[in-house]
């Protein structure tokens, strides 16, 4: 099998920064995790802020803690910078070799979507930003890491494209994709970020960042693969 995982992000319409961050990060004990978080607001204090806790969350990890308690700790280390009146949205998903299984980890209003083959389902129990408080707990859901799985997380710029009269469904969206002839993670990530695009008309109302991790059937390799696209201008933004 392999694991693939993508991100693909966008920033709000003639802003300067997108305040969303993610990072990848490999596991001490083997697998990989991919962090999200979106802070409150937009531009560089929300682009501040989301630094913040996806920097504390990749050096819990890096040290082996676990998923849950590397976001209470990001959320607390929030909550004291910004006496509480500050949030931000978390998604953690990681691929755990040592257990095969697949750990989610969500502290963001915004469910995951989550594909077994052509089941799809919305986990969208309620759960908390973090930052607002003290020990603040996230929703973590663990399942096995099998073909076929796929999952996604997203900033809420995703669900709130279309202003114009349409609006952005990511289930059925994701479902249109997954009928296709075997997507690729990245595939995936491209269309739903474009769909909402489409939907803005070309000018997305709010930063937005999709994240997706894809289990195939692939034979087994022994290389490990990464790659990065990073736009630039004249004015590095």
């Amino acid at each position: 099998m392999e694991v693939q995982i993508a991100i693909t992000k966008i920033k709000k319409y003639a802003t300067s920064s997108s305040g969303d961050t993610a990072e990848v990060i490999e596991r001490p004990n083997g697998g990989m995790s991919v962090v999200l978080a979106d802070g409150q607001s937009s531009g560089q204090g929300a682009k501040w802020v989301s630094s913040l806790v996806v920097r504390k969350v990749i050096q819990f990890l890096a040290d082996g803690v676990r998923d849950g308690a590397a976001a209470r700790a990001a959320s607390d280390a929030l909550f004291t910078e910004r006496k509480g009146k500050v949030s931000a949205t978390l998604n953690i998903f990681s691929a755990d070799l040592q257990s095969g299984t697949l750990v989610i980890t969500r502290n963001n209003p915004a469910p995951v979507i989550l594909a077994r083959g052509p089941n799809i389902k919305s986990l969208e129990s309620q759960s908390d930003r973090v930052g607002l408080r003290r020990d603040t707990r996230p929703m973590i859901t663990e399942i096995p890491l099998e073909a076929g799985l796929t999952v996604v997380a997203f900033t809420d710029g995703l669900i709130h494209a279309g202003a114009y009269g349409d609006s952005m469904d990511v289930c059925t969206s994701l479902q249109a994709k997954l009928d296709t002839e075997n997507p690729s993670a990245d595939d995936i990530a491209d269309s739903l970020i474009s769909h909402a695009i489409k939907l803005d008309r070309g000018r997305p109302r709010d930063d937005i960042s999709v994240v997706v991790l894809r289990v195939t059937s692939t034979p087994d390799k022994l290389i490990r693969k990464m790659s990065v696209r990073l736009p630039y201008n004249s004015l590095g933004k």
